[in-house]
C-alpha cells in the first residue's frame, strides 16, 4: 500500500469552502483507505484564499515535503479541487505525485465499476478531467511531422495529439451512453404501461443501502464498510404483502461530499433511476456525527439532478450501532427535509431500521404500502399515438456541464453515494 499524507485548507468562514472542509479529514482518510492507500500523517492549513502557484504556498510545501520525507511517504491527496499549474508545482517541490479528492474519487470509480455501463461512465469522467492536465504522460506519442496521408499537422506537438485522441474518445463514448439511456427509458416506459411503483434507495456513501437492498429483497449485492462499495445500479421487485403487489426497487450510486461536477453528469444515466422514481427511500447513516451535513449534501445533488421534488421516505439506518441513550422513543416519527430546494422543510415519515439486524424493516414495508395507495397514479397522455409519455412522471434529464478547462479547480459545489461502519 502507498503512504500518503492527507492535506486540508481551511479558507475560512468567509470563503465559499468552509461549510465543506473537513478539520479532521477523516473522509478523506477514508477515501484514500478505498483507493487503497494508507494515511501516515495530516496537515491542516489556513489561508484567506488558495496560493496561485503552490496552493498551501511555499511555508506549508515545505513543511510537508520534511513529513514526505519524514514518513517515506508516495504521495500527497489535497482534501480540494487544485489546478494542473498547483498540481505540477506541487510535485516538483515535494518530490512525489499530487492528486487532489476529485482525483482520488476518479481513481476508487475506476476501480470499483463492473458493469460495461459502469465502466464508460467513469472512463470518460476520467478522460473529461485528464483533458486539463496533459503533461506529456504518453510517452508512446512523439513530435510528428505533417505529410500525405499522416495524422497531424506541421510539427504538432504531443499534447496537441494527445487532446485531440481524447476528445475523439470522449465523443465516442458519449454515444455509447447515449445508446445505454434510451434502452434506460424503454425500460422505463415498460414499468411505466405496467403500472410499477418505483423506488430507488438514495444517501450518502457508507450509510447502509446495499445492506438494506438485500435485506429488502433478498438479493446479494456487493455490500461493504467501505466508500463507493458499489457503482452500478441494481433493480429488483420487492412484494409487498399488505399491498398484494410488487414494487421495483433500485440501489443506486452513493453521494458523497464535494461530488466532482462531471461525476454526476458521466453517471446521469445511471442517477436518472433516482430521478425517474415515484418514492426515494433516503437512507440514513444514523450514527455518523455528521449525519446533518450528509442529509444536506444528499438533497444538493438530488435537487441538481431534479429529483428534489419526489416524495420521500427518510430511512435511519444503523440502530444497531447506537448507545442506549441515543434510540429513538418511537420507531417512527416525522421530520422535516432540510435543504432550501423544493423539497426543503416538506414533512416526511422517518423509519429507525438496522439493516443489518432486521429491526424496523416490517415498519418499512408498510409505509412503503401506504406511499404506493396514497400517491396518485399518473395517468397515460392521451396525445401520445404511442400512450408511453407520462405527464405526471416527467422531470427533464439531467443536462451534461459545460466543464471549462481552463478553470478546472472551481468546479461548483455539487454538495453531497452516491461510505462508517458494517453496512454499506
Amino acid at each position: 500500500m502507498a503512504r500518503a499524507i492527507l492535506v486540508g485548507v481551511d479558507f475560512g468562514r468567509s470563503a465559499k469552502t468552509a461549510s465543506t472542509f473537513d478539520p479532521t479529514l477523516d473522509e478523506l482518510a477514508l477515501l484514500a483507505e478505498s483507493a487503497g492507500d494508507t494515511p501516515v500523517a495530516r496537515v491542516i492549513a489556513r489561508r484567506q484564499a488558495p496560493d496561485a502557484a503552490l496552493f498551501v504556498g511555499s511555508g506549508k510545501a515545505d513543511e510537508i515535503k520534511l513529513l514526505v520525507q519524514a514518513h517515506q511517504a508516495h504521495t500527497v491527496l489535497f482534501d480540494q479541487a487544485i489546478s494542473p499549474a498547483q498540481q505540477r508545482n506541487l510535485e516538483r517541490v515535494l518530490g512525489v505525485p499530487v492528486a487532489d479528492r476529485t482525483a482520488l474519487i476518479l481513481e476508487i470509480f475506476a476501480a470499483r465499476a463492473k458493469s460495461h455501463e459502469g465502466k464508460m461512465q467513469v472512463e470518460l469522467a476520467r478522460l473529461q478531467y485528464l483533458a486539463t492536465r496533459l503533461v506529456r504522460r504518453w510517452s508512446h506519442l512523439e513530435r510528428q511531422s505533417g505529410g500525405i496521408g499522416m495524422r497531424g499537422g506541421p510539427g504538432e506537438a504531443q499534447i496537441e495529439l494527445d487532446r485531440r485522441m481524447i476528445d475523439d474518445r470522449i465523443k465516442n463514448i458519449k454515444e455509447k451512453l447515449k445508446k445505454v439511456e434510451r434502452q434506460r427509458s424503454t425500460q422505463q416506459r415498460a414499468r411505466a404501461r405496467n403500472s410499477v411503483f418505483r423506488v430507488s434507495l438514495v444517501g450518502y456513501t457508507n450509510a447502509g443501502k446495499s445492506t438494506l437492498f438485500n435485506a429488502l429483497v433478498k438479493a446479494r449485492t456487493y455490500a461493504a464498510d467501505q466508500l463507493f462499495a458499489t457503482l452500478d445500479t441494481t433493480t429488483r421487485s420487492l412484494y409487498l404483502e399488505q399491498a398484494g403487489a410488487s414494487v421495483s426497487l433500485s440501489d443506486t450510486v452513493g453521494f458523497i461530499r464535494d461530488l466532482p461536477h462531471k461525476l454526476v453528469v458521466a453517471f446521469r444515466a445511471t442517477l436518472q433511476e433516482a430521478a425517474d422514481a415515484d418514492l426515494l427511500l433516503h437512507v440514513v447513516d444514523a450514527a455518523s456525527p455528521v449525519l446533518d451535513e450528509q442529509m444536506l449534501e444528499v438533497e444538493r445533488v438530488l435537487d441538481e439532478i431534479g429529483a428534489a421534488s419526489i416524495p420521500q421516505i427518510l430511512v435511519y439506518n444503523k440502530q444497531d450501532m447506537l448507545e442506549e441513550s441515543q434510540l429513538p422513543r418511537e420507531p417512527m416519527d416525522w421530520l422535516a427535509r432540510p435543504g432550501d430546494g423544493l423539497g426543503g422543510g416538506q414533512r416526511v415519515p422517518r423509519v429507525f431500521v438496522s439493516a443489518l439486524d432486521g429491526s424496523g424493516l416490517d415498519l418499512l414495508r408498510q409505509q412503503l404500502v401506504e406511499a404506493m395507495q396514497n400517491q396518485p397514479r399518473p395517468t397515460l397522455d392521451a396525445e401520445d399515438p404511442r400512450g408511453l409519455v407520462l405527464k405526471s412522471t416527467e422531470r427533464p434529464p439531467i443536462a451534461e456541464a459545460e466543464f471549462d478547462p481552463e478553470h478546472p479547480a472551481t468546479e461548483p459545489d455539487t454538495g453531497s453515494e452516491l461510505i462508517p461502519p458494517t453496512q454499506a
